[in-house]
């Protein structure tokens, strides 16, 4: 924070933004999200209500959706200021763009604002009409005014002082040319790694998924089929890019409550939720375009996994049973689209060892996050369908489905086509133990908290499951050569 001293403070009114001042968000564009994950249906009354103007458009949401103040991202660097201020007796005022119903949640919660001017059904209090508002109570140079946006350049040179609050780029400039900058806080810089952050990298190694069908059928050495392989890798990652991006804007009220959601970057605030959603579509129309150098089969299953995602993250993540089959599911279709992107054929073998396996990991991740928030004391987990006394029948489920993919395995092994594609096929037998043993570990860890609410960040930190895949890889190659 830099601060100079003004003098008298303590008797002219503060005046303070609220969307990117005073929270690290946008309520307006957090609240839409929940209302289309409400009902996909309001997609089409959004511009409906625009036509009657901002102001209405905002009062329709706000008539549906509420903010929950405990969990926003507020600036507390700022927020520590205005405590001291309204202690000392400055007198403090909300002055916001967003709709006076959200304006009121927060400033009841916070317990230092007198007064609140915000947007209602007919006016929108931006630019013009917000300096309207503030120079008929306090009049010129009559107030100091906090906030952030280029829109406020209007505001603050008939301010006493401008407070500068995560501005955004430019405005400092812009405004020491305006105004007297008494105060600058600021503890969000423009990070780009927190979008990088949010897209999930380390998930991208699922998708290694669609390398499996062209390797199980042992066309690794196939140059074109690798370089097939490899487009489509990426095309699943950025796909499944967006969708990250997608699931934790609309949960954000869900991820602020988690005890490590939360630090999420649009979450905790460390990313714009408007950034976040240009990004979304984006990031889709880059998949789409790599999967046009694919067969047209593979751009159908990833078109079919995005549905399918959506469908996961608007509606079914909250059925029980039905969100682990889809979550196996999903796991699936990157094996049934490497298959398509190689054009090898997919093996029925393959196909019901993934559903299983992958069935095994879906489960344990529910388990882990119920078992999560029993320990917090919790009877239900916010978004899910579990309770924590599911957690013995999620575990009793999901060692069943990982035992079955090994005896899937052992039927396999035991079948004729494994004598056409490895030269010594009894080698293939030690798959079976390894096997045994990492799903056992797995359940065990999860069993006794160890594992983290993903199973791939378990086996990507766990040296144990590293060593499995490595013995693994050396069985399969032992048995080919």
């Amino acid at each position: 924070m830099n601060q100079k001293h003004t003098s008298g403070s303590a008797i002219v009114p503060l005046c303070v933004d609220l969307d990117g001042t005073l929270v690290r968000t946008d309520l307006l564009v957090e609240s839409t999200l929940s209302l289309l994950k409400r009902n996909l249906l309001y997609l089409f009354l959004l511009p409906i209500w625009l036509v009657g103007g901002k102001a209405n458009l905002k009062h329709q949401i706000a008539l549906r959706i509420g903010v929950d103040p405990t969990s926003l991202p507020y600036n507390q660097e700022f927020l520590a200021f205005l405590r001291d201020e309204a202690r000392r007796g400055r007198r403090l005022i909300l002055a916001t763009a967003s709709n006076i119903r959200w304006a009121r949640q927060v400033a009841r919660h916070l317990g230092i604002f007198e007064e609140v001017l915000a947007s209602d059904a007919e006016n929108n209090l931006s630019g013009e009409r917000k300096l309207a508002a503030l120079l008929t109570r306090f009049g010129e140079q009559g107030f100091d005014y906090a906030a952030n946006d280029r829109s406020d350049l209007t505001l603050w040179p008939h301010a006493r002082c401008a407070i500068l609050v995560n501005e955004v780029p430019g405005v400092r400039a812009a405004a020491g040319k305006v105004a007297n900058v008494a105060q600058t806080f600021s503890d969000r810089a423009f990070r780009p790694a927190a979008y990088v952050e949010a897209m999930r990298p380390a998930q991208w190694l699922k998708n290694l998924l669609v390398f499996l069908p062209p390797f199980a059928a042992h066309q690794f050495k196939n140059p074109t089929l690798l370089l097939q392989g490899v487009l489509a890798c990426v095309a699943f990652s950025i796909c499944a890019s967006s969708v990250y991006l997608l699931n934790d804007l609309l949960d954000l009220p869900a991820d602020r409550r988690h005890w490590r959601k939360k630090h999420r970057p649009f979450a905790a605030g460390d990313a714009s939720v408007i950034y976040g959603a240009l990004l979304v579509p984006l990031l889709l129309i880059a998949a789409l375009v790599v999967s046009l150098a694919l067969p047209f089969r593979f751009l159908l299953v990833l078109s079919c996994y995005y549905v399918a995602t959506l469908t996961y993250s608007l509606w079914l993540k909250r059925v029980v049973i039905v969100d682990v089959l889809l979550l196996a599911a999903l796991y699936t279709a990157r094996v049934i689209a490497g298959a398509a992107a190689a054009g090898v054929a997919l093996s029925f073998w393959l196909l019901a060892f993934s559903m299983f396996i992958f069935l095994s990991l879906a489960l344990v991740k529910r388990y882990t996050e119920i078992l999560t928030i029993s320990r917090e004391g919790k009877a239900q987990a916010d978004g899910r369908g579990y309770r924590a006394e599911d957690m013995d029948s999620l575990m009793s489920l999901g060692t069943s489905s990982g035992y079955a993919a090994v005896v899937v395995l052992a039927l396999y092994i035991n079948s004729a086509d494994v004598h056409l594609l490895y030269k010594r096929p009894e080698a293939v037998w030690l798959l079976c133990p390894l096997l045994l043993y990492w799903i056992s570990r797995l359940w065990l860890g999860a069993r006794r908290g160890k594992l983290h609410d993903d199973p791939l960040v378990f086996a990507l930190r766990d040296r144990a499951s590293r060593y499995v895949l490595f013995l693994g890889v050396a069985v399969v190659v032992f048995a080919s050569y």
